[in-house]
């Protein structure tokens, strides 16, 4: 009985203490690992390819290179609404595009944000949903404007956007909701 004294409370309380100091840095390291982990798992799903082969975050248009058009490109395009504005549609001649701002080169369509008239208020707003309805309908293809310029006046990457070698834009002139760029200007009032 008197070497059961021996193991009393001071042995307990080195053992103890010995667990304790043994546990505090793992504790330390365990938690910062819980802290870094989820972290590191955002971003990357934030950093990851999107289903175009390349990252959402901030990436460049690839076709901003003169004369290099991107592969094929699907996304989802909602309408834009708010001032964060990554991939969206401004209205019938204009998109975001993964953080870049893109006019449409090769087409004119009515305005949305500032009409001249009811009429070309609701033909703005059909060209709009239209542009909506055929970039999200499939893969297209960014290709370079015909003029060669790489920006408007404003900063927007000039660009076609194709499927299957035609113009989107294309389809809308044909619509009656946009009309060529360059083309004899049409009232839309």
């Amino acid at each position: 009985m008197s070497d059961m004294g021996s193991f009393g409370k001071g042995s307990r309380r080195s053992h103890l203490r010995l667990v304790t100091s043994n546990r505090q840095p793992r504790g330390r390291w365990f938690g910062a690992v819980m802290v870094a982990l989820p972290g590191a798992a955002f971003l990357g799903l934030f950093f990851a390819p999107g289903p175009g082969g390349s990252n959402d975050a901030g990436a460049q248009v690839s076709a901003g290179m003169p004369g290099a058009a991107r592969g094929a490109e699907r996304a989802f395009f909602p309408i834009c609404a708010g001032s964060r504005r990554v991939t969206c549609v401004v209205d019938g001649d204009t998109i975001w595009y993964r953080g870049t701002k893109i006019r449409i080169a090769d087409i004119d369509a009515p305005e949305v944000s500032r009409p001249s008239c009811p009429r070309e208020a609701a033909l703005g707003e059909r060209a709009t949903r239209r542009l909506q309805e055929l970039l999200n309908a499939g893969e297209f293809t960014l290709a370079p404007s015909p003029s060669g310029r790489e920006t408007d006046r404003y900063g927007r990457a000039l660009r076609v956007v194709l499927r299957d070698g035609k113009s989107l834009g294309e389809a809308l002139v044909r619509e009656g909701l946009a009309m060529r760029w360059g083309g004899p200007r049409r009232e839309w009032c």
